[in-house]
């Protein structure tokens, strides 16, 4: 994902749902996740169909086990980086890898923008 979040510059899943995997530069005990889109007075269009909407966090541990971590609705009404506490958190078991699966978007059927998406957690000690 890039550092410009401007009105364009997102990183495009083709369709109304799509996922994206975050490797984790370590394992970390996870707490929660933010998810940026730009709101309705940046867009060109006036609209952000393009938005993700309902969305689930899957974290992965380092043997490649995959826990469902929680799972949320992102809220064009809102602020656009809006913050998602993880089921459990902080999670007992570090995950070294997460994978954001959009389930759908709002409206937008030929593609699903993200912004920015950030991990919020502690890392392991060593």
């Amino acid at each position: 994902l890039q550092t410009d979040v401007s009105a364009g510059h997102c990183w495009p899943l083709e369709g109304h749902q799509g996922q994206v995997g975050i490797r984790l530069p370590a394992p970390v005990h996870l707490i929660g996740i933010t998810v940026q889109h730009i709101n309705k007075k940046e867009s060109p269009s006036g609209t952000v169909s393009s938005a993700p909407r309902d969305m689930a966090v899957f974290g992965m541990d380092v043997n490649g086990e995959e826990t469902l971590l929680g799972t949320f609705t992102y809220n064009v009404e809102e602020e656009a980086t809006q913050f998602f506490l993880l089921k459990n958190a902080p999670f007992p078991r570090p995950f070294s890898t997460i994978r954001l699966h959009v389930k759908s978007n709002w409206g937008n059927e030929a593609y699903t923008c993200i912004y920015r998406v950030g991990v919020h957690g502690k890392l392991t000690k060593t």
